[in-house]
C-alpha cells in the first residue's frame, strides 16, 4: 500500500504558474501508474492528467492541454503537475492518485480505476 501527500497549492492570480508535488511513502512509486484529478465546489471529480509507471506515456485533459504538464521522478518517489497560464476555471482541490501496474498496463482517466488517493491541495486562481 502507498501513502500519497500533495503539496504546492495556493492562491495565485490569473496567468500565474504553480507546481504541485505528490510524495509517496510505503512503497516505491515505480510500482504505480499515477494521475492528477481535481474537484471544484459542487462539481464531480474530473481527470486532469495521467502518467504511466516509467513516465514514457502521458495524457492530459483537453481543458489543460498545452498549459499543464504531468511528470514523475521515481528515484525521488515524487509526482509533479506543472501548471502554467492558470485561470479562475482551474480553481479546485487537486488530488494525486495511484493504481498498481501489476493490475493493468493501461492508463485510466476514470477516478474509479484508482486505488490510492492523497488528501488534496487547494488551488485558487483569482481574476
Amino acid at each position: 500500500q502507498v501513502h500519497l501527500v500533495e503539496s504546492g497549492g495556493g492562491l495565485v492570480q490569473a496567468g500565474d504558474s504553480l507546481r504541485l508535488s505528490c510524495g509517496a511513502s510505503g512503497r516505491t512509486l515505480s510500482t504505480y501508474h499515477m494521475g492528477w484529478f481535481r474537484q471544484a465546489p459542487g462539481k464531480e471529480r474530473e481527470f486532469v492528467a495521467v502518467i504511466n509507471w516509467s513516465g514514457s506515456y502521458t495524457q492530459h485533459a483537453d481543458s489543460v492541454k498545452g498549459r499543464f504538464t504531468i511528470s514523475r521522478e521515481n528515484a525521488k518517489n515524487t509526482l509533479y503537475l506543472q501548471m502554467n497560464s492558470l485561470n479562475p476555471e482551474d480553481t479546485a482541490v487537486y488530488y494525486c492518485a495511484a493504481y498498481s501496474r501489476a493490475r493493468s498496463d493501461s492508463t485510466y482517466v476514470s477516478p474509479s480505476r484508482y486505488d490510492y488517493w492523497g488528501q488534496g491541495t487547494q488551488v485558487t486562481v483569482s481574476s
